[in-house]
């Protein structure tokens, strides 16, 4: 089998401009050639806007010079004004904030989970340095302060079985896209899109992560939750057969084979801005014509213990979304706040 080549995101680009779209144009998530996934839209906004100087214009005027520079990189005719519409450019779903400071402000609505917020860090001399593309589901997990409480979460108790297999099959949906075996470190990495063929069924990713259990890694502290994730994801990918690790902080954790990886040191897990049954579709692009949703996502859901400076796994489960609390019951309740704060990862740009 060959290896997946990665998708150019230029052929995104020509084929807007050609098509004659505006920003304003809906387009379905995950259509193949006008749907610019997250990470291609990444690639193309950072190396568009880097270098762009900001120096000496007022607010609104930046905000302006950002969003006609932003329809220029992907191929859209700059419109004669910006409608106020939420998000700015809902042909694609996303917004853009210019930061300076890492506290991200949000005002006056929800965060989305399907939306996308193109975040763009700016210099003290007001030159865009860099921009990253997350999801508001992603957002929602980096929110460690409690200021953000419109977030899902569920109970995970674990039993006397150290490995529970909950989900005996995957969805129907992505079932006629799966394969018992593949060598993945062949052919892939961790963070490509998903492919028909190249997605490992769910018996055989449950037998390979299962074996993790037992396993140990240096405990990094309560408080860098993102350091110990980044373990396990280490862990996962190995276990999985790729040849080296990769996490770009998009959902799921292993994009390659829709799958969420959470490590649990309490009964609690958040599940950010959506539940892992809904029926909206992901930011991937369609696989055989099929849009995969985020019930077709697996999860697995590691659980340990911290002790002596390490984290021992003691437990692994495995299911998709779709029948993900037939297992972990959901809590009830989700509350909005009118104004969120969100403070970014020092790491944040880096990833």
């Amino acid at each position: 089998m060959t290896a997946t080549p990665p998708t150019k995101p230029k052929r995104y680009v020509a084929a807007i401009r050609t098509k004659g779209l505006s920003i304003y144009d809906p387009v379905a998530v995950g259509d193949p050639v006008y749907w610019i996934p997250t990470p291609e839209l990444q690639s193309l906004l950072d190396k568009g806007l880097r270098g762009l100087s900001l120096a000496g214009l007022p607010l609104r005027t930046r905000s302006k010079v950002v969003k006609t520079r932003v329809c220029e990189i992907l191929g859209y005719p700059v419109p004669e004004s910006f409608k106020k519409t939420q998000p700015r450019f809902p042909g694609q779903m996303f917004d853009t904030y210019t930061q300076k400071s890492n506290n991200l402000q949000v005002w006056n609505e929800e965060l989305s989970a399907s939306r996308r917020y193109v975040i763009i860090r700016i210099s003290n001399a007001d030159v865009i340095t860099r921009v990253k593309v997350v999801t508001g589901d992603t957002l929602a997990l980096l929110d460690t302060t409690g200021t953000l409480t419109s977030k899902y979460q569920a109970r995970c108790i674990p039993g006397t079985q150290a490995t529970e297999l909950i989900a005996a099959k995957d969805t129907e949906r992505l079932l006629p896209f799966v394969t018992p075996n593949v060598v993945l470190g062949r052919i892939a990495t961790p963070v490509l899109h998903p492919a028909a063929d190249e997605i490992l069924a769910i018996d055989t990713v449950f037998k390979r992560l299962a074996a993790l259990v037992g396993r140990q890694f240096a405990d990094a502290g309560a408080d860098q939750e993102r350091n110990r994730g980044a373990a396990l994801h280490r862990l996962v990918c190995e276990a999985l057969g790729y040849r080296s690790y990769q996490d770009d902080g998009q959902f799921p954790d292993v994009r390659h084979q829709l799958l969420e990886v959470k490590l649990q040191t309490s009964p609690t897990i958040d599940l950010g801005l959506v539940t892992p049954e809904s029926v909206e579709p992901l930011d991937v692009p369609m696989i055989g014509g099929q849009q995969i949703r985020h019930c077709d996502v697996r999860y697995g859901i590691f659980y340990g213990a911290a002790t002596n400076g390490s984290v021992t796994l003691t437990h692994f489960f495995l299911t998709t979304g779709a029948v993900f609390f037939t297992r972990f019951p959901q809590f009830q309740g989700k509350v909005l706040n009118a104004k969120l704060q969100i403070p970014l990862p020092a790491d944040f740009f880096n990833t």
